[in-house]
């Protein structure tokens, strides 16, 4: 089973679909690179027969989901990058990450080693080109990085992120670690709900927790 379809649960109004990579879980396929996991969520939607949707992804998905929204940002309602790391390859960033590391909850995720080494190789590159910060800054799509408190990943990037993208916010969710939906599944879900409605939320203002 997908590990976020417990996530997938606390938005019952919404028809979530919850693909896996090439190569994970219920998908078949080799190891491929960033772009070929975003032509495969653009195959997707329009096999769906969707005009656009709303996308969110967490962790290293977050990351994938801001890259999808660079590349098909027409396709894109609004993203929720939930618990996310932000486009960087930081050593400050690893060392704080290395530090806590043994504090999180252990949590087990299926996936697949050789898929996560592709990706992790590419995504390296991906992050480098010269113009990714200026097309950021040029990004119309409405995004909501929502970080955990208590999570072990330090929030500067993201923080970041929501300061650089015209319509960027960045809310914080008190208390909560990186698998919020384990102990904060209430919390988190009226996170989600402000994050995915429009104006839904007076407390995820522009750049503010």
């Amino acid at each position: 089973m997908n590990y976020l379809r417990p996530v997938a649960d606390l938005l019952p109004e919404w028809h979530c679909i919850l693909p896996d990579p090439r190569a994970v879980g219920g998908s078949s396929g080799e190891p491929q690179g960033v772009m070929g996991e975003l032509a495969d969520l653009e195959s997707l939607r329009e096999s769906l027969g969707l005009r656009s949707w709303s996308v969110l992804g967490h962790s290293w998905g977050a990351d994938l989901g801001l890259a999808y929204a660079l590349e098909y940002p027409g396709c894109v309602q609004r993203l929720v990058c939930l618990a996310g790391t932000g486009r960087h390859n930081d050593r400050d960033w690893s060392a704080a990450y290395q530090a806590s590391k043994h504090l999180e909850a252990e949590f087990r995720v299926e996936w697949n080693g050789a898929v996560g080494q592709a990706l992790l190789t590419d995504w390296r590159q991906y992050v480098k080109q010269p113009t990714l910060l200026g097309r950021l800054a040029r990004l119309k799509v409405s995004v909501t990085f929502l970080h955990m408190e208590r999570d072990i990943r330090p929030p500067w990037f993201v923080r970041q992120l929501a300061e650089l993208l015209p319509e960027g916010r960045f809310a914080e969710l008190p208390g909560a670690g990186h698998y919020a939906w384990l102990t904060h599944g209430p919390q988190l879900q009226e996170a989600l709900a402000c994050a995915l409605t429009p104006g839904a939320c007076p407390h995820c203002s522009p750049t503010s927790p």
